[in-house]
Protein backbone atom coordinates (compact mmCIF):
# COMPACT_ATOMS: atom_id res chain seq x y z
CA UNK A 1 0.00 0.00 0.00
CA UNK A 2 1.49 3.40 -0.88
CA UNK A 3 1.13 6.60 0.76
CA UNK A 4 2.61 9.78 0.20
CA UNK A 5 3.10 12.39 2.84
CA UNK A 6 1.98 15.77 2.87
CA UNK A 7 4.02 19.06 3.07
CA UNK A 8 3.60 19.28 6.38
CA UNK A 9 5.37 15.46 7.07
CA UNK A 10 2.32 13.64 7.62
CA UNK A 11 0.77 10.52 6.64
CA UNK A 12 -2.21 9.20 6.57
CA UNK A 13 -3.02 5.74 8.04
CA UNK A 14 -5.87 3.94 5.88
CA UNK A 15 -9.15 3.24 7.81
CA UNK A 16 -8.48 -0.46 7.31
CA UNK A 17 -5.21 -0.43 9.17
CA UNK A 18 -6.48 1.51 12.06
CA UNK A 19 -9.52 -0.53 12.51
CA UNK A 20 -6.90 -3.82 11.94
CA UNK A 21 -4.87 -2.64 14.60
CA UNK A 22 -7.05 -0.90 16.64
CA UNK A 23 -5.38 2.95 16.58
CA UNK A 24 -8.45 5.64 17.24
CA UNK A 25 -7.59 8.94 17.06
CA UNK A 26 -5.40 10.37 20.13
CA UNK A 27 -3.57 7.12 20.01
CA UNK A 28 0.34 8.13 21.05
CA UNK A 29 2.72 6.26 18.86
CA UNK A 30 6.57 5.97 19.09
CA UNK A 31 8.27 6.24 15.56
CA UNK A 32 11.76 5.35 14.79
CA UNK A 33 14.03 4.13 11.81
CA UNK A 34 15.13 0.42 11.57
CA UNK A 35 17.30 -1.11 8.76
CA UNK A 36 16.31 2.29 6.88
CA UNK A 37 12.76 1.61 7.18
CA UNK A 38 10.02 3.40 9.12
CA UNK A 39 8.15 2.10 12.50
CA UNK A 40 5.05 3.12 14.48
CA UNK A 41 4.22 1.10 17.58
CA UNK A 42 1.84 2.11 19.61
CA UNK A 43 2.93 2.86 23.34
CA UNK A 44 1.94 0.46 25.36
CA UNK A 45 -0.34 2.03 28.01
CA UNK A 46 1.05 1.57 31.68
CA UNK A 47 -0.76 -1.24 34.08
CA UNK A 48 -0.27 -2.00 37.33
CA UNK A 49 -2.12 -4.61 39.65
CA UNK A 50 -4.54 -3.75 42.23
CA UNK A 51 -5.91 -6.39 44.81
CA UNK A 52 -9.79 -6.72 44.79
CA UNK A 53 -10.59 -9.34 47.30
CA UNK A 54 -8.43 -12.10 46.94
CA UNK A 55 -7.37 -11.58 43.64
CA UNK A 56 -5.12 -9.35 42.20
CA UNK A 57 -6.84 -7.01 39.03
CA UNK A 58 -4.95 -5.53 36.28
CA UNK A 59 -5.84 -1.44 35.90
CA UNK A 60 -4.35 1.35 34.14
CA UNK A 61 -5.17 5.08 35.49
CA UNK A 62 -6.23 6.05 31.54
CA UNK A 63 -9.34 5.07 29.97
CA UNK A 64 -9.09 1.61 27.21
CA UNK A 65 -10.99 0.71 24.52
CA UNK A 66 -12.44 -2.57 25.92
CA UNK A 67 -12.51 -5.76 23.73
CA UNK A 68 -14.86 -8.63 23.55
CA UNK A 69 -14.90 -11.91 22.43
CA UNK A 70 -14.81 -11.82 18.80
CA UNK A 71 -11.30 -9.43 18.76
CA UNK A 72 -9.81 -12.03 21.53
CA UNK A 73 -10.83 -14.66 18.82
CA UNK A 74 -9.12 -12.84 16.07
CA UNK A 75 -6.08 -12.61 17.76
CA UNK A 76 -5.66 -16.20 18.33
CA UNK A 77 -6.60 -17.02 15.07
CA UNK A 78 -3.69 -15.02 13.36
CA UNK A 79 -0.86 -16.00 15.78
CA UNK A 80 -2.21 -19.72 15.28
CA UNK A 81 -1.37 -18.98 11.12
Amino acid sequence: MGVTIDGAGRVVVSKSLREELRLEAGTTLEIRTRDGRLELEPVATPMRLVRRGKGLVATTDEPIVPIDADDVRAVMESLRR
